[in-house]
C-alpha cells in the first residue's frame, strides 16, 4: 500500500526563509518555514495528497492501520530552536497523567506533557552545514571556553561555580570540583535559571564580545548569536555549557532522553518518536519550567552523542540509534542500480534529491525533493531513478 503524503511548513520564528523553498525546488514565500511535519501525528498530520482533503491519521484509522511509532520532518533554522530535552517513557507517563488530573488543557501555553510517550531523536544534516548544541561538554573543556571571556561579574561568577581557578601563564584553568561534574552541572543548571540576574547575563554578553580564543571561536560565535536573538535569555548560560557540532551532509547526531539540545541553523532531516512533550531551558519566549526540568535532565558530561551510519548495501547506510521507535536508512540510487529496501513495518519514504520512484508488487510513486509517500502492509520497497531518499521505519527490536 503506498499512500502520497503532503503538508505545509510550519512558520516558527526561528525557521528559515529559503531553506525549504530550495530543497522544494520552488520561490522562498518571504515568510520563515521552519518544519515539514511527514505522519500521523495529531499536532499537525500529512495530508493524503489525492486532492480529498484527507489527513494520514483519518486514512490509517479508515483502513484499520495502527498509528505511526514515529514522526519525520525536515527541518530548517536560521536561528537557534528553544534549549530543550524530553522526557523518558515512565517520566512522560507520570507527567501526563498528572497534567491530566489537574485538568490542564492539552494546548495550553504551560502545558508540559502533551502525550505519554518519550521523544528520543535524530537530525541527519542535508546543508552543507548543520550546527546544533546537544549535551554538556567536559568540564574542564568549558573552563578553558570561560577564561578566554572578558574579564567582568559574570566571567567571575561563571569560575566560581566551575570551581576553576583563572588560567595560569600557560592558558591551563585547573578545576578544583573535576571529581564530581555531574554535582557542578545541575548547580550551574538551576543558578542559571532561576537566579542569574538580568545585569549578570548583560555583563556576560559583554563578555562574549571581547572574548578571544582560537579554540573556541566557533563556540563563541555561536554564542554571540544567540545572544542577539535572545537579549538578555538566562539560557545563554546553559548554552555556554553545551557541545557544539557543526555536522556536514550525512552526517548526524542523536538526542536522547534528558540530553539538552539545540539546533541552531542549518537544514535536516529529523525523526523521532511520535511525540511533542518538550522542557525547555531557554532561549525562547516560550515557557520554562525550572524544577520539571531538573527532573528529566541528564546532567552527565561528554562528547555529543553522534551516530555513525552502518553500510548495509551499496547505495545503503543506515542510521540506528538504540531504541525501537524508529531507524533512518539513506538511499542513494542510479539509473542502473535501484535499490531494495527492507521494511520492519509502516514507513515513510521522503526524496531528498534528484527524481526517484518507490515501488511495490502493485503500485508506484514518482517522488521529487521534499515529496514523500507513505508505505504500509510490505516486506519492501524498491527504490529507482536517480536521487536520494530517506526510509523512516520502526527501529530493531
Amino acid at each position: 500500500m503506498l499512500i502520497p503524503i503532503s503538508n505545509t511548513p510550519r512558520d516558527y520564528s526561528w525557521g528559515s526563509v529559503d531553506l525549504i523553498p530550495a530543497l522544494e525546488g520552488r520561490e522562498p514565500t518571504g515568510r520563515p518555514e521552519a518544519e515539514v511535519w511527514y505522519g500521523d501525528h495529531p499536532g499537525c498530520p500529512s495530508v493524503v495528497a489525492d486532492g480529498s482533503g484527507q489527513t494520514l491519521d483519518a486514512a490509517l484509522a479508515a483502513a484499520g492501520e495502527p498509528p505511526l511509532p514515529f514522526l519525520l520532518k525536515v527541518l530548517a533554522a536560521a536561528s537557534s530552536l528553544s534549549i530543550q530535552a524530553h522526557p523518558t517513557i515512565a517520566q512522560a507517563r507520570e507527567g501526563f497523567t498528572r497534567e491530566e488530573d489537574a485538568g490542564v488543557p492539552r494546548d495550553a501555553a504551560d502545558r508540559l506533557y502533551r502525550d505519554a510517550n518519550h521523544k528520543p531523536e535524530i537530525i541527519v544534516a542535508l546543508s552543507d552545514e548543520f550546527r546544533a548544541l546537544v549535551g554538556i561538554r567536559p568540564l574542564d573543556d568549558t573552563r578553558r571556553l570561560v577564561a578566554a571571556l572578558g574579564e567582568g561579574p559574570a566571567r567571575a561568577a561563571l569560575m566560581q561555580r566551575l570551581g576553576a581557578e583563572v588560567a595560569g601563564a600557560d592558558g591551563a584553568v585547573a578545576g578544583a570540583d573535576a571529581a564530581a561534574p555531574a554535582s557542578v552541572v545541575r548547580d550551574l543548571l538551576a543558578w542559571a535559571l532561576t537566579d542569574a540576574d538580568a545585569a549578570l547575563v548583560a555583563d556576560l554578553v559583554r563578555a562574549l564580545e571581547r572574548a578571544d580564543s582560537d579554540e573556541f571561536a566557533e563556540e563563541i560565535a555561536t554564542l554571540r548569536a544567540a545572544a542577539a536573538d535572545f537579549p538578555g535569555d538566562p539560557g545563554l548560560i546553559v548554552a555556554l555549557l553545551m557541545n557544539l557540532v557543526i555536522l556536514r551532509p550525512g552526517q548526524a547526531l542523536f538526542a536522547p532522553a534528558g540530553v539538552l539540545h539545540a539546533y541552531q541553523s542549518g537544514l535536516g532531516v529529523e525523526l523521532m518518536a511520535a511525540s511533542d512533550n518538550v522542557l525547555r531551558g531557554g532561549l525562547t519566549p516560550k515557557h520554562v519550567d525550572v524544577p520539571e526540568l531538573m527532573r528529566v535532565v541528564n546532567v552527565a558530561t561528554g562528547p555529543a552523542p553522534l551516530v555513525v551510519p552502518q553500510e548495509i548495501a551499496p547505495g545503503v547506510r543506515e542510521y540506528a540509534p538504540p531504541v525501537s521507535d524508529f531507524a533512518l536508512t539513506a538511499v542513494t540510487v542510479t539509473v542502473d542500480q535501484p535499490v531494495t529496501v527492507a521494511l520492519r513495518g509502516p514507513a515513510i519514504v521522503l526524496a531528498a534529491a534528484g527524481e526517484v520512484e518507490v515501488r511495490t508488487a502493485d503500485a508506484v510513486v514518482s517522488l521529487v525533493p521534499g515529496a514523500a509517500v507513505y508505505v504500509g502492509r510490505e516486506d519492501s520497497v524498491d527504490i529507482a531513478g536517480a536521487g536520494a531518499v530517506f526510509v523512516a521505519q520502526p527501529g530493531r527490536e
